[in-house]
C-alpha cells in the first residue's frame, strides 16, 4: 500500500497569501503535516506581482511548530542555464551547469539567511527539480543538509553520501510507488486544484505520513531504476 507525502513550494516573502492560508487550513482539516519549500532570496519575477509578508518568517516559525518540515528551495529561484542536470524532469535550472563555486556560494548565502530568521534547514530541493552532483558537493560542504525531496524511486535511498526521497507528481492521484510525493505549488492553484486536493484527502488522509527526515542506508533497487527509465520515458 502507498504512503502519500505532500510538498508546498515556492514559500517566499513574496506569495499569494489567501492561496497559502487556504492551503494551511485545508491541511489542518485533515492533519497534514507537509513538506515546505522556502525561498530564502527569491528574485523569481513571476512573484514579483505579490506584496511583501513582513511577517512571512513569524508564518514559518509557526509552521514549524505545527511539525511542518521547512526546506531550502534554491536561493533566488532564478533560473541561469537550461540544463537538467542528474533529474532531468525540466531543462532550465538555477543550479545545474553553473560552477562548484557559485552553486556553494548560493547555498551558503541561503542558509545564512534561513539562520538569521532561526532555522537551520535539513532538506533542501532545487527550482524545477534540477540539479547536479556540484549541488550535491555544495550542500555538503556548505550545510548541514543531507536529504533531498526529489529523484524518481520506489522510496527513499542513500547516493552521493545524500539521503532522496522521491517526488514522483504534481498532483494527488494513485501511483504504482511504495512512497509518493505530491508536488502543489499554491501560488498558481486554481479552483479546481482545490477540489481535487480535497477529495483525495477526504479518501486518502489516514495515507498521508510525515516527511522523513532520518538517513536511509537503502541504496537504489532494480525497480527504482525501471521506474526512473519508464518515468523519463513517458515524460519525454
Amino acid at each position: 500500500m502507498s504512503k502519500y507525502i505532500l510538498r508546498l513550494d515556492d514559500a517566499a516573502e513574496r506569495m499569494d497569501i489567501k492561496k497559502w492560508n487556504r492551503v494551511e487550513i485545508l491541511l489542518d482539516k485533515y492533519n497534514i503535516k507537509p513538506l515546505v519549500g522556502v525561498i530564502p532570496n527569491c528574485q523569481d519575477p513571476m512573484m514579483k506581482e505579490y506584496p511583501i509578508d513582513s511577517s512571512f518568517w513569524n508564518k514559518v516559525n509557526k509552521w514549524e511548530n505545527k511539525g511542518w518540515i521547512i526546506a531550502l528551495h534554491g536561493y533566488n529561484h532564478v533560473y541561469s542555464t537550461n540544463e537538467g542536470g542528474i533529474n532531468p524532469v525540466n531543462k532550465r535550472s538555477e543550479f545545474a551547469g553553473i560552477s562548484l563555486e557559485q552553486q556553494k556560494e548560493k547555498i551558503r548565502s541561503g542558509v545564512k539567511i534561513f539562520r538569521e530568521n532561526g532555522h537551520d534547514p535539513q532538506v533542501f530541493f532545487a527550482p524545477s527539480h534540477t540539479f547536479d552532483e556540484n549541488t550535491i558537493k555544495a550542500l555538503k560542504e556548505d550545510s548541514n543538509i543531507r536529504i533531498i525531496s526529489d529523484t524518481v524511486a520506489n522510496k527513499s535511498y542513500q547516493q552521493y553520501g545524500m539521503t532522496f526521497v522521491p517526488q514522483q507528481s504534481g498532483q494527488v492521484r494513485k501511483l504504482p510507488f511504495h512512497l509518493v510525493t505530491f508536488c502543489y505549488h499554491p501560488n498558481t492553484m486554481n479552483e479546481q486544484d482545490f477540489f481535487l486536493l480535497e477529495r483525495f484527502l477526504t479518501q486518502n488522509n489516514k495515507k498521508f505520513v510525515n516527511f522523513p527526515t532520518e538517513q536511509s542506508a537503502r541504496k537504489m533497487s532494480v525497480y527504482d531504476r525501471l521506474l526512473r527509465k519508464m518515468y523519463f520515458a513517458r515524460r519525454n
